[in-house]
């Protein structure tokens, strides 16, 4: 936001699949892949992104099939839009040689041409004629990418802490800096100076953040989930459902637990799932801390109204909003999902981050809320392609 030289890459691929994600992101089905795994986290070289434009018209894909689906795309559009009109949304154009005029500019043309409702084959010709596209480097520097899902669980929870339910999710505690643009600093001491923020083990061992709590839930791997996907739908002992979203961490980079439990014979290589995980510590409660605090990384949340929110505190959209790093790749902007996934993608906007997908060859798809969603997200596993659109510039 994953076997000496087979076993070992089979458990990488693993450690890449759980909890992919916001902060969030849970990716629990597994396909073993026929080729060798790739690293998909390798890192490009610093100050090089993601992007590449393609000057070959023959390599620029035909984007028919998914102009005749565009359910939901003119909202996803005009939430992106929403952002870029912030201020703080200029901070980070140009993105290469993508201004930020051009950038609102292609936004504001799709938006335009979705609204046409044109025939697939004339959109498609249109988009080939107007904007340029610009393909992934993936992590392999030929455009290979390694997409995995994320979802909104739904879980009971109440206000107050209960006999049942006495497991918190936590608002950001008031000692938490952060810089101008978001990144957490850690904790300023007694002494004036700032420090690492806690981390998960040390968080959950002493009592810090008592006083603290948004919201308590009756089982602690449910906790851990909502740390993982960084949303939730909370479903109150009156009936009512509270949108949890995501907040703030605690500064400490993401770590899977998969292959720690695998390695301890918790798991198995043919049984790798979210369910299977929920399953284990059902029957197995007291090894939930021992397992979770191998992942220093801790959320914290807020309450929202409507729909969960992705990175850019605006809404996400099943199958419109996808989670990329922003540090390679262009906030908010429209781009095409090449990838044979059970339900087809399609046209997507930039619109989240994931604790997890930190290089240019990964890509979370938001697949929804609740129990189905779940199982789509869970069963994202398969390389593809990344496309970005951008109106030519010849059009100013």
């Amino acid at each position: 936001m994953k076997i000496r030289v087979i076993v070992l890459g089979l458990l990488l691929v693993i450690a890449f699949l759980i909890f992919a994600g916001c902060q969030k992101r849970t990716s629990v089905v597994f396909r073993e892949p026929v080729k060798p795994p790739k690293d998909y986290n390798r890192q490009l070289p610093p100050g090089e992104l993601a992007l590449r434009k393609i000057t070959d018209p023959s390599q620029i894909p035909d984007y028919t099939q998914a102009c005749a689906d565009t359910d939901r795309l003119r909202e996803a559009i005009a939430n992106s839009l929403n952002h870029m009109a912030k201020p703080s949304s200029r901070k980070v154009y140009p993105y290469g040689e993508i201004t930020y005029q051009r950038a609102v500019r292609s936004l504001r043309e799709l938006e335009k041409l979705v609204a046409l409702r044109l025939s697939p084959q004339k959109m498609n010709e249109v988009l080939r004629e107007r904007f340029d596209t610009y393909i992934s480097v993936g992590c392999d520097d030929q455009g290979t990418v390694l997409f995995t899902g994320y979802y909104t669980p739904i879980f009971n929870g109440s206000p107050v802490r209960t006999d049942r339910f006495k497991y918190s999710l936590y608002k950001p505690p008031a000692d938490l800096l952060k810089g101008p643009d978001g990144t957490i600093l850690g904790r300023r001491g007694p002494d004036g100076r700032i420090r690492q923020y806690p981390s998960r083990e040390e968080i959950q061992n002493s009592n810090a953040l008592a006083g603290n709590e948004l919201v308590w839930l009756s089982d602690p791997f449910e906790v851990y989930i909502a740390h993982v996907q960084g949303s939730a739908k909370i479903r109150m002992p009156s009936g009512r459902i509270e949108t949890i979203g995501y907040a703030a961490n605690n500064g400490w980079e993401y770590q899977g637990i998969v292959q720690k439990m695998i390695a301890d014979g918790k798991l198995s290589t043919g049984n790798i799932n979210l369910k299977a995980m929920i399953d284990y510590f059902k029957t197995h409660p007291d090894e939930v801390d021992g397992y979770i605090n191998n992942n220093p990384r801790f959320v914290f949340f807020r309450f929202e109204k409507g729909d969960p929110r992705g990175s850019l505190n605006e809404p996400v959209i099943p199958f419109r909003t996808i989670a990329t790093d922003k540090t390679v790749y262009p906030r908010a902007m429209f781009a095409f999902v090449s990838v044979a996934l059970d339900r087809p993608v399609g046209f997507v906007l930039d619109q989240d981050t994931g604790g997890a997908i930190r290089a240019a060859g990964r890509c979370d798809v938001y697949m929804g809320v609740g129990d189905h969603a779940a199982e789509l997200a869970g069963g994202t596993y398969r390389e593809g392609r990344l496309y970005y659109l951008f109106s030519k510039p010849d059009r100013d």
